[in-house]
């Protein structure tokens, strides 16, 4: 147990801190988390004493500032940088490139502090796209982990619900080291997937709610209130699965962008199934319009907590924002903690 102490994180581009909470529960000490929404600090610091939230664009922040402020030394084989850069240039789901084009060359920033720290292990975690977009900074910043001395690396595009996390999330993954004689690989699938009704339902402390519900508490069961039309779709769309087509041949019901358009977007007001893995939580995953975020039973999409377990956040987690939308982009940004705390553990016992 000694050893696992010795281990100590920074968290790049950290939000409300789920790389942070996964790395700290493998007994990992993450010194900093860094981010340029402030929106995130209340919440990281709160729920990782001890882990200072630096409010800074990284573009900004200078290479020695950890060494100068917090004592982080160069060549420490048990530093552990970790980069998981806003990704909307790469996502499928980007609004316009325009928008998203600052997040283009994020990783390459980055890269930037592993040269100047020389980290024992460098971690970064992205959207598929990375691998795929033709203008993708990723073979660059591969041909520089390997001019580095980090060449032992492991990277793949993985889908967390086979690493504990309850949710469809195909994410790239990388673990890379410079230390002669490690050989590095990312974590090992389980042979099931994670489900929903592991997580959520009565049985997990989910009492039922309605539409609209605020829950005063830390705890945050809060749900999105619903028009009068949206939540008669709901009430039409069948339990465990069903779709905006169970409501398609009501005039009433039916949106004049769906007609004629059956076969697109039909997750879209549709509900999660208690026996498969949730669609991948978004930063919207608390509104019916935006995908298959519908309680499996519950006339309602999914609440705050809800979609903060289906992150693998601990019940404890405490979301220190002032509103649904707010909180939800904290939630949906994360890296879900589970599977950042099977890296951490990973890598203290190599």
């Amino acid at each position: 147990m000694e050893s696992k102490t010795k281990y100590k994180a920074i968290d790049f581009f950290c939000g409300g801190g789920g790389m942070t909470c996964g790395l700290r529960q493998a007994g990992i000490d993450v010194v900093a988390g860094v981010d340029f929404d402030d929106n995130a600090k209340e919440t990281y610091e709160y729920n990782n004493p001890g882990s200072v939230f630096v409010h800074k664009d990284i573009k900004k922040l200078r290479s020695n500032y950890f060494e100068k402020n917090l004592g982080v030394e160069k060549n420490d084989d048990k530093l552990i940088m970790v980069g998981c850069s806003p990704c909307q240039y790469y996502s499928v789901i980007n609004t316009t490139k325009d928008k998203s084009i600052k997040s283009k060359n994020l990783l390459m920033n980055f890269a930037r502090f592993i040269e100047y720290y020389k980290p024992g292990f460098v971690l970064v975690e992205n959207v598929p796209g990375i691998m795929t977009n033709k203008d993708s900074i990723l073979p660059d910043f591969l041909k520089q982990l390997t001019k580095l001395g980090y060449g032992n690396m492991d990277y793949k595009v993985v889908d967390l619900c086979k690493y504990g996390v309850p949710q469809s999330r195909r994410r790239f993954s990388l673990i890379a080291t410079r230390i002669e004689g490690v050989n590095v690989s990312l974590p090992q699938a389980d042979d099931d997937v994670a489900i929903l009704k592991d997580f959520i339902g009565v049985n997990h402390g989910f009492l039922p709610i309605e539409a609209g519900h605020k829950d005063s508490t830390d705890f945050n069961h809060t749900a999105a209130g619903l028009s009068e039309i949206c939540l008669r779709r709901i009430k039409k769309t069948k339990a465990d699965g069903g779709n905006r087509l169970d409501w398609a041949n009501d005039p009433e019901l039916q949106l004049s962008c769906f007609i004629g358009k059956d076969s697109s977007f039909k997750d879209t007001f549709g509900r999660m199934w208690w026996n498969k893995p949730a669609p991948t939580i978004t930063t919207k995953f608390f509104s019916l319009s935006n995908g298959r975020f519908g309680h499996p039973t519950e006339d309602r999409a999914i609440s705050i907590r809800e979609g903060a377990t289906l992150q693998t956040f601990p019940s404890t987690y405490v979301f220190k924002t002032k509103s649904i939308a707010a909180t939800a982009k904290l939630i949906g940004n994360a890296v879900p903690c589970e599977y950042a705390r099977r890296i951490g553990d990973l890598i203290i016992n190599l």
